[in-house]
């Protein structure tokens, strides 16, 4: 399963993966537009550098959990994961309900607001570069080594002999190992990434939680539509009653 390692001791908030991320899918890397949440994160931008403590920086982008909160969330299949690790996103079946960023516990996903026609935008990884045999765009175009992309059991391999190897530069943690299931973005760090929404690694993965619900979905839409069809019935024999009744006092004042 494809993933990325970031380690966050290298990283020197140069943005060069965001610019490579925006070009890759043709967004305007000149154009921040960002959300009243004060996050770099946007239509036109599918990864952003956050600071950290410490004068650290770390960038943000969709975790491609290995359970997806928003693939759960979707009733249509709009988001699916695939089984080489990306999370991705079919516009072709996405009714714009939004569930998706609603269940994302990293609020990663946007919505095209300025758009009449809108659609959700998240990172997919490069998908059709990876089916190419490339790499993320954001990893080709880090100078500093910042994102080690390749198999999600390799590189959970490099963090633990990088943090064994190197006791004083990282915490003892790799952030997505554990956290909701597990991500395909996982870090290493030396200072607390809690800025980029990190739950505690006991936290149980989203889909535990939202399936049961999702699961009655049909049920109660199902329920929902038979009330109404009862109540639009109810609302129609009571106006034919109506009906009737002011015809039959219409005739009788006629024979009077």
């Amino acid at each position: 399963m494809y993933s990325i390692l970031v380690d966050v001791t290298r990283c020197t908030g140069c943005e060069q993966c965001v610019t490579a991320c925006a070009v890759a899918h043709g967004q305007a890397p000149g154009e921040p537009e960002l959300e009243p949440s004060g996050e770099g994160l946007s239509e036109n931008h599918l990864c952003s550098i956050e600071p950290l403590e410490s004068g650290r920086f770390a960038r943000k982008s969709c975790m491609h959990c290995l359970e997806p909160s928003c693939v759960a969330a979707c009733l249509v299949g709009a988001i699916t994961k695939t089984p080489e690790g990306p999370v991705v996103y079919d516009s072709s079946k996405c009714i714009g309900c939004r569930y998706c960023m609603l269940a994302c516990p990293h609020h990663v996903p946007r919505y095209e607001w300025s758009k009449t026609t809108p659609f959700v935008k998240k990172c997919d990884l490069c998908f059709d570069r990876l089916a190419e045999g490339g790499q993320p765009a954001c990893v080709e175009a880090c100078p500093n080594d910042v994102l080690r992309f390749g198999d999600r059991n390799e590189l959970l391999g490099v963090a633990r002999r990088a943090i064994a190897g190197n006791p004083g530069r990282y915490l003892p943690r790799i952030w997505g190992e554990h956290e909701w299931g597990g991500t395909s973005v996982m870090y290493i760090s030396d200072v607390d990434l809690a800025a980029l929404d990190w739950p505690e690694p006991a936290e149980p993965p989203i889909p535990a939680l939202t399936d049961p619900m999702i699961e009655k979905t049909p049920f109660i839409g199902a329920g929902a539509a038979i009330s109404l069809w009862a109540i639009g019935a109810i609302i129609s024999r009571r106006n034919e009653v109506m009906a009737a009744e002011h015809a039959r006092k219409r005739e009788e004042r006629k024979d009077d």
